[in-house]
């Protein structure tokens, strides 16, 4: 008797899940000017109604026939299992325009040669991102240097780009699983830009647990690798299928221009996505759960549409009589 009462309740917050989604042409090119109606979400095949709306830099608005019917967000419902993860878990009026993005630089004995170049580009993105930006710098080579948390003073992340230098074995998956799990604890859009000069070779973490916990916690992965890492067919094929999961892209540089050009494009990338959630609808399924995002209309249909493709509920654990949830550490099941 005793065991129960001292057991925690297990409580679900009731939470929008937020996806970032870029809208392209045939050509590339970025398609603007979307409505909400013109957004279709389906949950495990559960049509879901959006929530709040956002393009760009924008800040996001409240979509009215989605919001709950007292227009406040839900308050935790006592015993349930589950709680979407990467999603708003603040009040619709101070969510707000632009990414919390996080850079990892490889500065692993891979990057003896071009080392500077890659500085230089990685400044220079840091320096153009717009102002409503939080940015961090990580460094990685076999372990994890945090050089400057998220922060919007752009001079501090700068001296954490030129403090670095190179050396020792690459151990990328491992780095950038501990990132994805510094990128959780904020709302918001959450984006990892990853400089990578060649393949890992000593992490102990499979990237399919890196690729699933980027996924449930709703961090896109931009991936910038050189010629190096292309080598390598499954290094160039892990890094494609990382960031297509994710709503991410990858890049294969083959000069310092194309460090340059590839750090553009994400630039343009995070300016140009619309910014989509919705509150889940019951569900029932506890594991991996599907998101398919559609455009209504066939004027639409002739668009590309690239975003993350699900995510796996983890249980936030609630003390007796608390209100303020625990959450336990998100850790992706084996393959």
């Amino acid at each position: 008797m005793l065991a129960q009462e001292n057991a925690p309740n297990i409580r679900v917050r009731v939470e929008m899940v937020q996806l970032n989604v870029a809208v392209t042409d045939n050509k590339g090119n970025y398609v603007t000017g979307l409505r909400p109606s013109d957004f279709s979400i389906v949950e495990d095949g559960i049509q879901q109604k959006l929530a709040t709306f956002g393009e760009g830099n924008e800040p996001v608005y409240r979509v009215a026939d989605a919001a709950p019917a007292d227009g406040k967000a839900p308050e935790p419902a006592v015993d349930a299992k589950l709680s979407p993860p990467a999603v708003q878990d603040q009040t619709l009026g101070s969510m707000i325009a632009g990414a919390n993005v996080f850079l990892l630089f490889d500065t692993s004995n891979y990057m003896y040669r071009g080392f500077v170049f890659a500085q230089d580009a990685i400044a220079d993105f840091v320096r153009s991102l717009e102002s409503a930006d939080q940015v961090a710098f990580y460094s990685y080579s076999r372990d994890l240097s945090r050089s400057a948390p998220l922060t919007p003073d752009r001079a501090q992340v700068l001296r954490g780009v030129r403090a670095t230098v190179a050396g020792d074995d690459a151990a990328l998956y491992n780095c950038l699983l501990l990132t994805i799990k510094d990128a959780a604890h904020y709302t918001g859009r959450k984006v990892i830009v990853v400089f990578s000069n060649g393949p890992d070779n000593s992490s102990m973490v499979p990237p399919e647990d890196v690729a699933e916990l980027a996924q449930s916690t709703g961090t896109a992965i931009y991936m910038i690798s050189t010629q190096l890492a292309k080598l390598e067919p499954v290094s160039t094929a892990v890094f494609e299928r990382m960031t297509a999961a994710t709503g991410g892209k990858a890049y294969f540089a083959k000069d310092w221009k194309d460090e340059q050009r590839a750090f553009a494009s994400i630039r343009d990338d995070l300016a140009h996505l619309y910014s989509v959630s919705y509150y889940p609808q019951p569900n029932p399924n506890m594991g991996w759960r599907a998101i398919t995002v559609k455009l209504n209309g066939e004027r639409l249909k002739k668009y590309h549409i690239r975003t993350r493709n699900g995510y796996r509920p983890q249980p936030s654990r609630f003390s007796v009589g608390s209100a303020t949830a625990s959450a336990s550490e998100a850790t992706p099941a084996q393959p």
